[in-house]
């Protein structure tokens, strides 16, 4: 009797496990359907129940492939081996029951299968951008409200070791004021995936709401809205506005704020971002070129701290997002009403 209750005792935490999971789908498996595959196969509170990929073929082919600007590891196909497979997102909601859909598809869909995720009393994790038109934005806000359901965009900045650790010295203000931020943002021209598409091409929003709008979502959250924007842009092969160089000013706040970034260069360009940020008492500084370190100076002295894993990042806000998801939470470290307004924001670079 002793041992079965034993037995019983020790299986208790995995009926917990499982009472708390959640079925996820992946909508998109292209470079960040994979690399959010890849965070929910490691998060004990979801389970990868499907993927959805319009062309079947590409799911196999593109775990073989390297794709996207950086690398947050492999999937072994094995892994996938549980996960249904469907081309078409329909017919996933009509067979599959599940909790939450993950949309990695690019942005001129966002709308339509968000929209057809929370209708169908899915919870969603959206990846970024929201969608370019905030009218909709607006519109999907208020139906995750309506159905109950958990809305995130993934802003994975955020999220990111060296950019929380920034946050923190801002918020704490533990060099005094924040004087001086500048933000910046490069890659190659994207030339993988969906990218060859004319219309992903057309209707992407270019490198202003694709990449751009990172540093403009990180720099809203930490510093808030600025009382002027001064922008100018270069036209490239996706839009008018492929490179942005961009100076928000903060009136009596006395804060300068810089962010530049886009698709300037050449498809093999490597993927750069950073941020140099001066406060009172240090000036402090941090590049993926040298992306284990983040340098403090003074008048007197240079030290280094560890800037943490930057590509952890996408893990962080998954886990996050599962943690909400089991609380009934909203997700407060990233609301879909400030996602809405970074594309706010990218329209008044324009």
């Amino acid at each position: 009797m002793l041992k079965i209750l034993e037995k019983v005792i020790t299986f208790i935490p995995y009926l917990k496990q499982i009472g708390l999971m959640k079925k996820a789908v992946i909508v998109g498996f292209g470079f960040m359907g994979m690399t959010h595959a890849l965070s929910i196969l490691k998060i004990k509170e979801l389970k990868l129940s499907a993927i959805v990929e319009r062309d079947l073929t590409l799911i196999d082919k593109n775990l073989q492939s390297s794709i996207g600007n950086i690398s947050v590891g492999n999937i072994d196909a094995g892994e996938l081996s549980e996960a249904m497979r469907y081309s078409d997102f329909e017919e996933c909601l009509r067979k599959e029951d599940f909790d939450v859909a993950v949309i990695c598809t690019h942005v001129n869909t966002h709308y339509e299968l968000t929209k057809k995720a929370l209708e169908n009393n899915k919870h969603v994790f959206l990846e970024k951008p929201f969608c370019i038109d905030p009218v909709k934005a607006k519109e999907i806000i208020g139906l995750s409200v309506k159905k109950g359901k958990l809305l995130m965009i993934g802003h994975v900045v955020r999220f990111m070791s060296p950019y929380q650790k920034l946050k923190q010295w801002i918020d704490n203000k533990e060099f005094g004021d924040l004087k001086f931020l500048s933000l910046t943002r490069f890659c190659g021209l994207p030339g993988w995936g969906q990218w060859k598409d004319k219309d992903v091409k057309e209707l992407s929003g270019g490198a202003l709401f694709d990449l751009v709008i990172h540093d403009i979502d990180y720099a809203a959250s930490v510093a808030g809205h600025p009382l002027q924007i001064e922008a100018w842009y270069l036209p490239g092969e996706y839009s008018k506005h492929d490179y942005v160089s961009t100076k928000w000013s903060y009136g009596d706040k006395n804060l300068q704020i810089k962010i530049e970034g886009g698709f300037t260069f050449h498809k093999n360009f490597p993927f750069q971002a950073g941020y140099m940020a001066h406060f009172e008492k240090a000036s402090v500084v941090y590049s993926t070129i040298n992306g284990d370190i983040i340098r403090i100076a003074d008048d007197s002295t240079v030290s280094e701290i560890p800037a943490g894993d930057a590509g952890a990042g996408y893990f962080n806000e998954m886990q996050y997002f599962a943690d909400c998801l089991v609380r009934g939470s909203e997700p407060t470290l990233c609301t879909p009403v400030s996602s809405m307004e970074a594309i706010e924001l990218c329209y008044k670079h324009l």
